[in-house]
């Protein structure tokens, strides 16, 4: 899952013109005013256009993907399934583009990040995580984004981890990834590749921290304004 994607302001550049004062001069051949071009963008504002273009396109990836998980019909799935991961590597090049014309940009890199997880190149998307994180720590959208890259690669306890740190910071997002929590204990149950043991346990982890997170939920400020209605 993703939370709202976030576009980026970009300040308006102005042309600068230059006019000949009053008083005497002879007017330059030519005639009129002299027109100076407008400076080109500097790099900072390329990667925001560049981020803006990629968030776009992961929208529609995002929403592809959507369509493609409601299909019934096989071929139709397939279809809307080679569309979306073909939106998403877009957006990865328009988001890695930002990277190298403004490499501080860390929302570019949670967001090279979440197409590279997309793809399924989960260790790339952790690097891109970490990325982020060491230019804005505490980031908590790429902390979210990373539990859910440990699911994919079976990382439970880096998974229990990020989740700890959301609950502690940001229980919106944390309630998110436990949902994907959720929804990996019942893809891989019956499935190869994991023990049903560490499936259970798993489990049994999961419901616990929901029936904190849903007794707890008076404490928060959402909840506490819920509360006051």
């Amino acid at each position: 899952m993703k939370s709202s994607t976030q576009f980026l302001a970009i300040p308006l550049l102005l042309a600068t013109w230059s006019a000949f004062g009053a008083g005497g001069g002879s007017m330059p051949s030519g005639g009129g005013s002299e027109f100076r071009p407008k400076e080109p963008p500097r790099p900072e504002e390329q990667a925001r256009t560049t981020y803006n273009a990629g968030v776009r396109a992961l929208e529609k990836a995002d929403e592809l993907s959507a369509d493609a998980t409601r299909q019934a019909d096989p071929r139709k799935q397939q279809k809307a399934g080679d569309k979306a991961r073909n939106g998403y590597a877009s957006a990865l090049k328009k988001f890695t583009r930002a990277t190298e014309l403004h490499p501080v940009m860390h929302e570019a890199w949670n967001y090279v990040g979440y197409t590279q997880r997309k793809l399924g190149n989960y260790d790339a998307a952790l690097a891109a995580y970490e990325r982020a994180l060491t230019l804005k720590p505490g980031y908590a959208e790429a902390i979210e984004y990373r539990g859910h890259a440990y699911l994919g690669l079976n990382r439970l306890v880096e998974a229990k981890e990020a989740y700890l740190t959301l609950y502690s910071g940001n229980r919106a997002l944390a309630d998110k990834l436990l949902v994907a929590m959720r929804e990996w204990i019942g893809a891989r149950r019956g499935a190869a590749g994991v023990d049903p043991v560490v499936i259970d346990a798993f489990a049994s982890w999961v419901d616990e921290r929901g029936t904190i997170a849903r007794q707890t939920a008076g404490l928060t400020r959402a909840g506490a304004r819920a509360g006051w209605r």
